[in-house]
């Protein structure tokens, strides 16, 4: 096979696959046949796209070439007989129009698959897994791992909301705006969670995983056309913010930059300044909400010339109002850390330890990774190699497995 196509092929995958899955599932109507039939769609390009070359709109090609496959599934398979005449006349109906539409059109089918992997009829806990899977490609583990549960217990999950969908007959569309409010909550949430593994990829070799955090970027700015609400104001102005330090991040080698050493020259200003006309419009309204607040804690990083002038004791107070809207253990956890930068880590450790104390992210990372460091800065080398540990064995992230491979050594060598 041609190299160069095949490396095309290849980034078409990783980068437009869902788009060209969800176009699918809106024809389709069936989210399994749709899998198969992207999967047969990118092999078909892998066969035919050397010899014939690649097409002006390869997503547009991927999506006819994925239904034409479905129809002869549907046609070859005996047990699909009653459905088949319904499923072939409608997908003939609609035979062409793929090749006339732009890319705008055929993304937002994305949005309307977010819609219906979040309908009222779909238990509100699978909701925002299936849409992850369905929707992003992510796999099970890395969901299972979002949500500190089990692969098992959310492999069931997500079954169920596939099975929801095609027995209630679920539409793959953009409900009327009179709906959009009830919709909201899931809908936001499935696209932060989208940004957040983009931004912070749960694993493999890179700490980053810029399409999906593009994309949920992207998914919002049309949610935002569809509705002003001001917590999608909220979470698009805390998406531009992160994605604002995306470069900072990362060394040279692909190793993680922690937040106080970042070369705050390489932050993106266009960015923080549109995340911070969307934070304006947001509070105005005076109906804001969790996506406005932690967008507000990150604007105060933004506005700080560097880590010394962090304005700590604003960050801890947004987080007291973070906590009464949205009380969970990793706001937490973080609050934690910011009441460390203000009052010492004995303080923050103290916090963060009864956290876990009671239970709570015995396996997230990141708690045990933050303990670490504060038990480091109080001089208590031999606690926190524990905790560092602790975390690195929690942690299939490559970038954050040298981060704590690197704390542990120095704290050894120390």
């Amino acid at each position: 096979m041609d190299a160069p196509i095949h490396r095309q092929i290849e980034t078409l995958y990783r980068n437009d696959s869902r788009r060209v899955f969800a176009s699918l599932a809106r024809v389709l109507r069936d989210l399994d046949l749709a899998e198969d039939a992207m999967q047969e769609a990118f092999a078909a390009a892998t066969d035919q796209w050397p010899c014939d070359g690649v097409p002006d709109n390869p997503v547009a090609w991927l999506v006819t070439t994925g239904r034409y496959k479905a129809v002869d599934a549907i046609r070859r398979n005996t047990k699909l007989a009653e459905i088949s005449g319904d499923v072939v006349e409608r997908m003939s109906r609609v035979a062409g129009t793929n090749a006339l539409r732009g890319e705008a059109a055929i993304e937002d089918d994305r949005l309307r698959l977010i819609f219906t992997c979040c309908h009222p009829a779909i238990d509100v806990k699978v909701q925002v897994p299936l849409t992850l899977r369905e929707v992003c490609g992510l796999t099970t583990d890395e969901i299972a791992r979002a949500f500190l549960t089990t692969p098992t217990t959310m492999a069931q999950r997500i079954v169920r909301g596939k099975a929801k969908i095609r027995d209630a007959g679920i539409p793959f569309v953009i409900p009327e705006l009179a709906e959009l409010p009830e919709r909201l909550d899931s809908v936001l949430s499935v696209i932060y969670l989208i940004f957040n593994e983009g931004y912070s990829a749960s694993s493999g070799d890179s700490i980053t995983r810029s399409e999906l955090s593009g994309e949920a970027i992207r998914l919002c700015r049309l949610l935002l056309d569809l509705l002003e609400d001001p917590e999608v104001m909220g979470l698009l102005a805390l998406m531009l913010l992160h994605e604002s330090r995306r470069e900072a991040r990362q060394d040279r080698h692909g190793d993680i930059v922690l937040l106080e050493d970042q070369d705050r020259s390489r932050w993106d200003r266009n960015l923080i300044a549109e995340g911070q006309q969307w934070i304006e419009r947001a509070l105005a309204s005076r109906r804001f909400g969790s996506y406005t607040i932690q967008a507000a804690i990150s604007a105060v990083h933004a506005e700080a010339a560097t880590a010394v002038d962090t304005d700590w004791k604003q960050i801890v107070s947004l987080y007291d109002v973070l906590l009464r809207i949205q009380p969970s253990p990793i706001v937490e956890l973080n609050r934690a850390v910011a009441v460390a930068m203000c009052e010492g880590p004995e303080s923050g450790l103290q916090r963060i330890d009864a956290i876990l104390d009671r239970g709570d992210l015995l396996g997230y990372p990141l708690a045990h990774s933050a303990r670490g460091e504060l038990l480091r800065r109080c001089g208590n080398a031999t606690d926190a190699i524990e905790a560092f540990q602790r975390a690195l064995s929690l942690t299939e992230q490559m970038s954050e497995r040298r981060f704590l491979a690197q704390k542990l050594a120095e704290l050894r060598g120390g």
